[in-house]
């Protein structure tokens, strides 16, 4: 069997094969040699090795990985495969170690780390996908929430609701026929994660005589999971803000038999081994990994003597947590390959009724006129309580008890999706502001004749709703110093859009933050600046009080749960402080911060962006913390249903993540200037590279 890589002019891989097993080897085979350093490192973060080449500021997360059980979790959810997607799983793997050994002697990153190549087991991918998206519920907001309580009282729980700082989200929008230049549907959007270099995403096309699909991959997993077009049908995902993860407060205690838990049938047996952490550089770290009825235990407590208790056994505190492919051994993977087999949106449809997790809102539309806009994903029934904080694990009425049904909805024209409280309301506890999800539904309500080249104005709008509850703070406020009366007249006058060269979007990005800094400093918050518990590191972004005051500004504001925090007070000071200030542009201090495993190159200076987390083009930052942005549009694309040649798409930086290579980088001007790069599909039009994918499977 042969399989043939092409290239367009991105250097985007356009694989062919004979059979789907050939063309999974292939796409493995690929992100070896495209990927090689970046999908060994994610190997290793789904394995909870990486502190083994990275040093000792990578054992928190081998530690909070290797308690959480990812490696073992993704064993089982393959042992559970259909047979056949278990060979098609097994066929990338094979490819992948195949590339390795060519794919590593492009990547310099492992001659500097001394990392060498490993092996991949056929479970590997199903690691890698895990590690992805073990935080994306953010299941560390309960830990915050609980802070709250305990700080300010349970009527301050829903204090600090709002798209928080360590969110990915999406914005997402379909629009039908009857409003599209060509009669048929289009599909775009972006989704928003942290900016990755290289990549979160690589645009792929796999072809064989069963399927032939474009889309975007994740490099070490098969398939294309979030964002493909089959040329009949076509689908895109964003988060649906759902909460399926749970936290559980335990207590533990050994005893002779070893150590048990505290359940509401009373003291039960727990699982329990130690593990070694290799670090480099360092001594080894020895950790405990328990494991509940509940839940592997994440977070340790204090250890101490229970009053009364009679038996041998030392009593200590732990936090479980309980997840859904660690409950059902399936993380969903049988659907992949039936998304790259769907002819229609009723395959798509059947297809996602198996998805696990991360939980999304989908849209999908094909060739007929069908359209498709529901939730896919395990969201578990259980207590209210248990999406709002950590509940006790030895208290009956928190078990899980079957499976929600996922939400959808009739598409009228036009369907949104962008993290807001809509169709996945029943679903979560905490969703984004309306802002973005109003403003697309707002500017595809001024035309019935889309076409694909027109939606890159939506995606680059930068329009900022979320600006106007603190803009009319300052609108009430008198009594200004003459440059802070300036200030205000420029703030009242602004259009509103976070545009790169805008000093006015600058003015009021730095009044926003020293809102924030005065907010996150007040007295009535400083119970919450340092949580009385030693959480692991890894949660930080959850617990930090300015990320969170950040994200929750408007609400801290107008809330009447703090009486001495003074917002007029706080809003004046804040004015008067930025009124001298020397003027800059919103793109001088607004520059893309992407993250990378090892640090950048000393001097290397990224470009600056327009755009701000409430807006389309929500490139974020942190106020109060940080003007640069590590997040933002991770792809972007246009799927059109009439003709997919028609389609477009687009990523931040570029297909392959090999040093010096000409296409590491080449789509940057495109991706910051709105511009996409064309869908092509037709092989003729694509060069062949040689001496690739001539080897068979090797199974």
């Amino acid at each position: 069997m042969a399989s043939s890589t092409y290239r367009d002019a991105w250097g985007i891989p356009h694989l062919r094969a004979s059979d789907p097993l050939q063309l999974a080897f292939a796409q493995g085979k690929n992100a070896a040699r495209d990927r090689a350093w970046q999908i060994e490192a994610e190997r290793h973060r789904s394995q909870g090795t990486t502190a083994s080449f990275l040093g000792a500021a990578a054992v928190p997360w081998d530690r909070f990985v290797r308690r959480a059980r990812l490696d073992d979790t993704a064993r089982r959810c393959f042992e559970t495969l259909e047979e056949e997607t278990a060979a098609w799983v097994s066929a990338y793997v094979d490819g992948v170690n195949a590339g390795l050994e060519r794919g590593v002697a492009d990547a310099p990153e492992f001659a500097a780390t001394g990392l060498a190549p490993g092996t991949w087991q056929k479970w590997t991918p199903l690691g890698v996908w895990l590690a992805h998206h073990i935080l994306f519920a953010g299941f560390p907001t309960k830990l915050w929430r609980e802070e709250v309580a305990r700080r300010l009282g349970d009527e301050a729980l829903g204090l600090f609701a709002a798209d928080g700082p360590a969110t990915s989200g999406s914005n997402g929008w379909m629009v039908a026929g009857d409003r599209t230049e060509s009669g048929a549907a289009l599909i775009a959007g972006d989704p928003h994660r942290f900016i990755q270099d290289p990549g979160f995403y690589q645009q792929i096309h796999l072809s064989c005589p069963e399927y032939d699909v474009v889309g975007f991959a994740v490099p070490g997993v098969p398939g294309i999971a979030h964002f493909g077009h089959t040329g009949t049908v076509a689908w895109a995902i964003t988060n649906a803000m759902s909460d399926y993860h749970d936290l559980y407060r335990e207590q533990l205690r050994t005893s002779d038999d070893g150590i048990e838990a505290l359940g509401p049938e009373g003291w039960r047996p727990a699982a329990h081994h130690r593990e070694t952490i290799r670090v480099a550089g360092g001594d080894p770290v020895e950790i405990d990994v328990i494991e509940t009825e509940r839940g592997p235990v994440v977070i340790d407590g204090p250890a101490e003597r229970a009053e009364g208790d009679s038996g041998p056994a030392a009593l200590s505190e732990g936090i479980s947590l309980r997840y859904p492919p660690r409950v059902t051994e399936d993380l969903g993977f049988d659907v992949l390959p039936a998304l790259l087999r769907a002819r229609t949106v009723a395959d798509v449809d059947r297809a996602l009724d198996r998805w696990i997790e991360p939980v999304n809102v989908v849209h999908a539309a094909d060739t007929s006129g069908g359209l498709l806009h529901r939730v896919a994903g395990y969201v578990p029934v259980r207590h209210r309580e248990n999406g709002l904080r950590v509940v006790p694990a030895w208290r009956s009425g928190h078990e899980w008890q079957g499976r929600h049904d996922t939400p959808r909805a009739e598409v009228a024209g036009i369907a949104v999706m962008a993290n807001e409280c809509g169709l996945a309301a029943p679903l979560g506890t905490e969703f984004a502001p309306p802002y973005r999800a109003d403003r697309i539904d707002g500017l595809l309500r001024a035309s019935r004749q889309w076409a694909p080249q027109d939606m890159a104005a939506i995606h680059m709008d930068t329009q900022l709703a979320a600006a106007t509850p603190l803009l009319e703070r300052v609108a009430r406020l008198d009594g200004l110093g003459h440059e802070a009366t300036r200030l205000r007249a420029r703030l009242l006058a602004w259009n509103r859009h976070m545009d790169a060269d805008s000093t006015a979007a600058a003015d009021f990005a730095r009044l926003r933050s020293a809102v924030v800094q005065r907010v996150a400093t007040a007295p009535e918050l400083q119970s919450l600046a340092v949580p009385p518990l030693q959480y692991p590191v890894v949660f930080e972004p959850w617990l930090n009080l300015t990320a969170k005051v950040a994200s929750a500004l408007e609400n801290l504001l107008a809330t009447e749960l703090l009486p001495g925090l003074d917002s007029t007070a706080v809003v004046r000071a804040a004015l008067e402080e930025t009124a001298r200030l020397e003027p800059v542009t919103w793109g001088e201090l607004h520059r893309l911060a992407p993250s990378r495993i090892l640090p950048a190159a000393e001097g290397e200076e990224w470009p600056g962006l327009g755009g701000d987390h409430d807006c389309v083009l929500a490139t974020s930052s942190t106020p109060g913390l940080t003007d640069l942005s590590s997040r933002g549009p991770s792809a972007r694309y246009v799927w059109d249903l009439a003709r997919r040649e028609n389609s477009l798409w687009t990523v931040p930086l570029g297909t392959r993540g090999i040093p010096g290579d000409p296409h590491r980088r080449d789509q940057l001007p495109l991706w910051l200037s709105g511009q996409l790069a064309p869908v092509i599909t037709d092989f003729a039009l694509l060069t062949e590279e040689p001496e690739h994918g001539s080897r068979g499977l090797g199974m």
